[in-house]
């Protein structure tokens, strides 16, 4: 064990609890909790949006689904991932700030009614375990390859107790001043260990070079069979277009100072993104030519082991520092906010619907103790899904929210003649055709499940919307078909 190497991932740790910690003397209420009481600047946006969105999956589990194949094997993240901050950015974000909400949630209460708020927000909450299981179980494996002494799931409950304890006090305050630090660590962290890497292959060049050699740039597929292209483009809008639906990212976009800022932030966190998702790949990439039958053993064992070993058996202390900050910097600001945004939205949508009437102070109680009570979800179902790979458990969790909430997100903002009614239809036919296709192996494999759900959902929508109107809408008025049917309030 390297005394020294756990010596300043300690020291890392505590500083970082020390700035969560810190930055909870900020909160004084629901609103400073949720939304750091909308009031952080372009700075602070672009490096809260950038550090949630890298979390363990980016450094660790596309850098192994890459090595594994090549650039159409990662489609769903980091490329689905990036353009999904782009376009809430560029489509969503100024509509959304206007509305001062504090939770996505609540845009489904103005605009449809209390039924739709609470299914879409049980949808968003579940869709989070998977996520925030992903970044538990990184800590694990850090702590594991730091103190060998201390097994997975050990580290799994080490990781998860400090992250709880500034995200449990400071709320999104304390998210995003420790995220603004950690994405500087990330950003130099992965520089510099790129830049030895590529001395160690001889030179940037010869990375290149190899990669394209072993097929690593095919990116669209090659065989042109219909198929082929279907299940590719389901994988390209799994996370592009199920994520944005999302309580963390709406956050970002309510705390915000102004709707330029909500707006720009996004777009050039989603850019700084994809370009720094990029290095690990690079990385790993290098490993394999470094570490020749070493690698190859470790691919076949576990693709998500070769940059870590790369970085403890050949590299110096410093950059196996910089390298665990990175990699803990990149785990905690992830499931600092991930935990934070299904607490959030449990309590503003679900709770104050089962006990209306519960003060300011009393929702702040409860949102915390909401963090503790996902935190323990979370830890428990992440022991459970030990052995599952860190990119499956993420690319997973998003398409529940694509089936499920996202039509009528979009539909509501842009769709005048969008009705509670069709929004229900959306919800019920997206979810149940999605869940067919899950529990039938052989139609999941003919069409893709993910796809197969959101058409569903789209011809809920428009047909529930257009029909004669039975449903009460947010108003509680029940509409029946007029002519034009216009259910729902207009956005």
């Amino acid at each position: 064990m390297n005394y020294t190497l756990v010596a300043f991932v300690v020291l890392y740790l505590l500083i970082s609890i020390g700035i969560g910690l810190l930055a909870a003397r900020r909160v004084h209420n629901t609103a400073d909790y949720a939304v750091a009481g909308r009031s952080l600047p372009l700075a602070v946006v672009i490096a809260t949006t950038f550090a949630t969105w890298f979390g363990s999956e980016t450094v660790v589990g596309v850098s192994a689904r890459f090595v594994s194949g090549n650039l159409g094997q990662v489609v769903e993240d980091p490329f689905g991932a990036s353009m999904c901050l782009i376009l809430v950015g560029l489509f969503f974000a100024r509509k959304l700030y206007k509305r001062n909400l504090i939770t996505l949630g609540d845009y489904y209460r103005q605009r449809y009614g209390r039924v739709i708020e609470i299914v879409c927000s049980i949808m968003i909450l579940i869709s989070y375990l998977g996520w925030v299981a992903a970044q538990v179980t990184a800590l694990g494996l850090v702590f594991h390859l730091l103190v060998p002494a201390i097994p997975i799931a050990g580290g799994m409950v080490l990781g998860t107790v400090i992250v709880l304890v500034y995200t449990l006090y400071g709320g999104m305050w304390s998210v995003a001043l420790t995220d603004f630090v950690q994405m500087i660590v990330i950003a130099l962290g992965l520089l510099a260990i790129a830049w030895f890497a590529a001395d160690l292959a001889g030179g940037a060049g010869k990375v290149f070079t190899y990669a394209s050699e072993q097929g690593k740039f095919q990116f669209f597929p090659s065989d042109g069979e219909p198929k082929t292209w279907i299940f590719f483009f389901a994988a390209a809008i799994t996370m592009m277009l199920g994520s944005i639906p999302q309580q963390d990212v709406f956050q970002r976009v309510m705390s915000s100072k102004n709707e330029d800022i909500a707006m720009r932030g996004p777009v050039i966190g989603g850019s700084l993104y994809f370009l720094f998702a990029l290095i690990p790949m690079f990385i790993v990439t290098a490993a394999v030519m470094v570490m020749g039958e070493q690698a190859t053993k470790l691919l076949a064992d576990d693709p998500q082991k070769v940059l870590p070993t790369l970085v403890m058996e050949r590299m110096p202390v410093i950059l196996q520092v910089a390298f665990f900050g990175a990699l803990l910097s990149a785990i905690m600001s992830t499931a600092s906010a991930t935990l934070l945004a299904p607490s959030t939205t449990f309590v503003e949508n679900i709770l104050r619907n089962i006990k209306p009437g519960m003060t300011d102070r009393a929702t702040l109680r409860a949102m915390r103790i909401s963090v503790v009570g996902f935190t323990v979800l979370v830890l428990v179902y992440s022991i459970a899904m030990q052995g599952t790979s860190i990119y499956d458990l993420v690319s997973g969790a998003y398409q529940v929210p694509l089936v499920g909430a996202f039509v009528p997100l979009v539909f509501g903002i842009y769709w005048s003649r969008a009705t509670t009614q069709g929004a229900l239809a959306s919800v019920v036919l997206g979810i149940t055709t999605w869940l067919f296709f899950v529990v039938t192996p052989p139609l999941a494999e003919a069409f893709p499940q993910q796809l197969a759900g959101l058409l569903a959902a789209l011809a809920g929508m428009i047909g529930g919307s257009l029909m004669p109107q039975w449903v009460q809408d947010n108003k509680g008025h029940v509409h029946h078909y007029e002519g034009s049917a216009r259910g729902g309030a207009a956005a």
